[in-house]
């Protein structure tokens, strides 16, 4: 439909694509900062060539991975013994080349923008300048001037800058893009297997991770975000956040500003809580065991516009995984789970939470529909930029109005349940 931010902004939608699953083994490109061993680039290149376990059995995916470009190539890079085994996938030398196999027009049916690794530069904030969204507006230029738009996925946040990310976004939506984007955490497994109820009253939320800033703080942000959701009428958006650590971050915990009683059952449901004493007595820590053992905790403690407050914990040291834990009207207990990521053992395979992602990926290459709302990823990356703002600015209140986002969350759950 055209819409009045379609005029004001002078772009109209582009071409519709076909439906992947009509056409006869759609041509995929991937546009990389780097490929090395378990990067995310071979997470996501290595499914797509070579396919991976699924449901019990070994899956291909019902399209072809054609072209390759990549940022950085050094000591390490894989990408060039890949083309030689896969001769079906090229190595080319610009992303418009990529995109067009070397012609003029746009030739693929789906990208995949993996922007994670490599030597970029960090600013004064201390956040890592990955291209995503430079890489995203070369991607546009070929669907302009290709008059045509094909599904794209970009692994993690957007971008580090909020104003960056919001562009891909507005441009995403005037041309008429099948776009998604995020990490791994909303659909792996869960432990136990549960979904926050469609439409439930949630008092608060926490979560419970480990991990850096802008990096690690997404990562628990979207555990949080693909369960709170869910509620009411779904998604208003987030009105301010404030950050917090080292001294005051146990400031904040003596102050209860957030519950004591979510953060326990979030830690409950850790398979790597670091046990605070050995024998047989009870091993969960204590305050004095948690000062301890973690030497960087990081908060950030942020209030929706509907008044739901949610607090993000990154305690390195103490857990080793991702867990949740919500107070629900209704519920006389927590309800709380892990979203499970099953590390390979000193990266030495590799790691299975990334199947569910690229299955996602796929069924939107096919269907031309993403399986999950973009606007959850463009949440949860000004959230991050956020939680970095409050630690720069001293771990001040960060008024956040550029963040009423709203949206509705999917009917069915899209984790994976097998």
């Amino acid at each position: 439909m055209l819409t009045r931010r379609h005029l004001l902004a002078g772009a109209l939608p582009l071409a519709f694509h076909t439906p992947l699953r009509a056409q006869k083994r759609p041509k995929i490109a991937c546009i990389s900062t780097v490929f090395f061993k378990y990067s995310h680039t071979q997470h996501f290149v290595d499914r797509f060539l070579e396919g991976y376990g699924w449901n019990g059995t070994h899956h291909r995916p019902e399209m072809d991975l054609v072209s390759l470009w990549v940022d950085q190539v050094g000591e390490g890079d894989l990408s060039r013994e890949r083309a030689k085994r896969h001769p079906s996938m090229k190595i080319y030398p610009s992303i418009a080349e990529a995109l067009t196999l070397g012609g003029s027009k746009l030739a693929v049916d789906g990208v995949l923008l993996i922007g994670e690794h490599g030597r970029y530069p960090r600013n004064e904030k201390g956040q890592r300048q990955y291209p995503r969204y430079e890489f995203f507006q070369e991607i546009m230029k070929v669907y302009r001037d290709s008059g045509r738009a094909v599904p794209l996925f970009n692994d993690k946040h957007l971008s580090w800058n909020w104003e960056w990310a919001k562009e891909m976004y507005d441009t995403a939506q005037e041309l008429g893009v099948p776009f998604m984007a995020g990490s791994s955490l909303p659909v792996t497994w869960r432990t136990p297997p549960i979904e926050m109820p469609l439409g439930a009253k949630v008092n608060e939320a926490v979560s419970v991770a480990y991990g850096g800033v802008d990096g690690y703080d997404i990562h628990a942000l979207e555990t949080i975000q693909c369960m709170v959701e869910r509620r009411g009428e779904g998604e208003v958006g987030v009105k301010w956040l404030q950050a917090y650590r080292g001294d005051n971050f146990w400031k904040a915990y003596d102050e209860k500003l957030w519950s004591h009683d979510l953060m326990k059952a979030a830690m409950t449901r850790s398979h790597n809580l670091t046990p605070s004493r050995e024998g047989f007595n009870d091993i969960f820590p204590t305050l004095d065991d948690m000062k301890r053992l973690v030497k960087e905790p990081i908060a950030y403690h942020y209030e929706h516009e509907d008044g739901l407050k949610c607090t993000m914990l990154l305690m390195g040291g103490l857990i080793d995984d991702f867990n949740f834990a919500a107070s629900v009207e209704g519920r006389s207990t927590p309800l709380s789970t892990q979203m499970y990521l099953p590390m390979p053992p000193r990266r030495t395979t590799l790691a299975n939470f990334f199947s569910p992602l690229v299955n996602n990926v796929e069924q939107m290459f096919l269907t031309g529909k993403p399986t999950y709302p973009v606007e959850r990823t463009l949440l949860t990356t000004g959230l991050t930029a956020a939680g970095v703002e409050s630690l720069f600015q001293g771990e001040t209140r960060y008024e956040t109005p550029h963040l009423a986002i709203q949206y509705k969350p999917t009917k069915e759950s899209t984790f994976w349940r097998s």
